[in-house]
C-alpha cells in the first residue's frame, strides 16, 4: 500500500506515492512555495562520515568526554551543557562547542542545489554551518542569516543576530531574497550556540507568543508550508521549536523520515502538526530532488 493513515492520524506516503510527492515538492521548492527546514541528518548525504556530531546525543558524548556529567543526564545535550556552564563557566562551554564543531561540514550536493534556488526562507536547525557554506560558495549577495543567540549574559531584548555571508553583522531588513534562519545558532561566523538549558529559559517562556521568532520569519512563512529534511523530533526541545517555527504558516507540511524508526512522541507530534511523512531513505530522496546522484 503506497499511502497509509495510521490510527494516530499520521499520513505516510511510501513507494510511488512518496516519489510523486517528492516530485511535487521539488517544483514547490523551485517556485518558492515551500520552506525547507533542515536537520543534522543531511550530513550523512556526503561521501564520507561527518566530521562533526549529527545528533544531540553525539554532542552530549563529546561534552562528556571533556567533563563527565552525572549518569542521569549524560545523554541529554542541553543538561550536560548546563552542567558544564555551572561547573566550568560559560566561556568553557562556548570554547568546547566551537572545538566540537570546528571540523568543516562540507555542503552536500543537496545543500549546493538548494543554495541556487531563490527561496524566501531556509531554516537550519543544527550548528554545522553547511547550508551557510553552500550559499556562500554560490557568490550570492542577496542572502542574510539570522541566528538565535543566548540571552544568558545579554542586556536588552536581543533574541537574534543577523549576518551577511562574509560574516559582517547587519541590521535585519526585509530586502534579502533568501533568509537563512538558524534558531539554535551556528558555528559560523561567530560561534553562537543555544545549547544549555539556561539558554532556553526565557526563549521557552516567550516562544508560545512568538517573541523569539524573527519578524521576517513570521512574514515569509504565512503563505507557505514546511519541508523537513534530515530532522528528527525525538526530544521535546526539538518538537517545541519546530512547532513554534511553523506556527501560523499555511501548510501543507512534509517530512522525509524512516517511519519504522519513529518514536511514539514523534508520531504524535507529526500527526498533531499535520506533517505528512515521506517514507524514503534520505539519500534516495535527495537524489530525486536534485536530479542526480548524491
Amino acid at each position: 500500500m503506497n499511502t497509509i493513515l495510521t490510527l494516530d492520524h499520521l499520513l505516510i506516503n511510501r513507494d510511488s506515492h512518496a516519489a510523486k510527492q517528492l516530485d511535487m515538492l521539488k517544483k514547490a521548492l523551485c517556485a518558492d512555495e515551500v520552506i525547507p527546514y533542515l536537520g543534522p541528518g543531511l550530513l550523512w548525504l556526503g561521501p564520507a562520515e561527518p566530521l562533526v556530531p549529527h545528533t544531540p546525543q553525539a554532542v552530549a558524548a563529546e561534552l562528556n568526554a571533556r567533563a563527565p556529567a552525572p549518569s542521569k543526564i549524560r545523554t541529554n545535550m542541553w543538561s550536560v551543557a548546563q552542567f558544564i556552564e555551572q561547573r566550568r563557566h560559560r566561556r568553557t562551554l562556548q570554547a568546547w562547542m566551537a572545538e566540537i564543531f570546528a571540523g568543516p561540514a562540507a555542503p552536500t550536493v543537496f545543500h549546493a542545489w538548494l543554495a541556487t534556488l531563490p527561496v524566501s526562507l531556509i531554516v537550519d536547525s543544527w550548528y554545522d554551518g553547511a547550508m551557510r557554506a553552500a550559499l556562500a560558495k554560490t557568490g550570492r549577495t542577496d542572502v542574510v542569516e539570522v541566528q538565535g543567540v543566548t540571552r544568558a549574559h545579554a542586556f536588552g531584548d536581543i533574541w537574534t543576530k543577523t549576518y551577511d555571508l562574509s560574516g559582517a553583522e547587519l541590521r535585519l531588513g526585509s530586502m534579502a531574497t533568501t533568509v537563512l534562519y538558524s534558531p539554535h545558532g551556528s558555528i559560523k561566523p561567530a560561534a553562537n550556540f543555544l545549547v544549555a538549558d539556561s539558554d532556553y529559559v526565557e526563549a521557552l517562556t516567550e516562544i508560545d507568543i512568538q517573541t523569539p521568532i524573527p519578524q521576517v520569519v513570521k512574514e515569509r512563512r504565512t503563505k507557505r508550508g514546511f519541508f523537513f529534511f534530515g530532522c528528527r523530533f525525538d526530544d521535546q526541545m526539538l518538537r517545541t521549536y519546530a512547532r513554534q517555527v511553523i506556527k501560523r504558516s499555511s501548510g501543507p507540511h512534509f517530512a522525509v523520515i524512516d517511519s519504522a524508526t519513529l518514536t511514539k512522541n514523534e508520531r504524535r507530534f507529526l500527526a498533531a502538526s499535520a506533517i505528512t511523512v515521506i517514507d524514503m531513505p534520505a539519500a534516495e530522496a535527495a537524489a530525486r530532488l536534485v536530479g542526480a546522484s548524491v
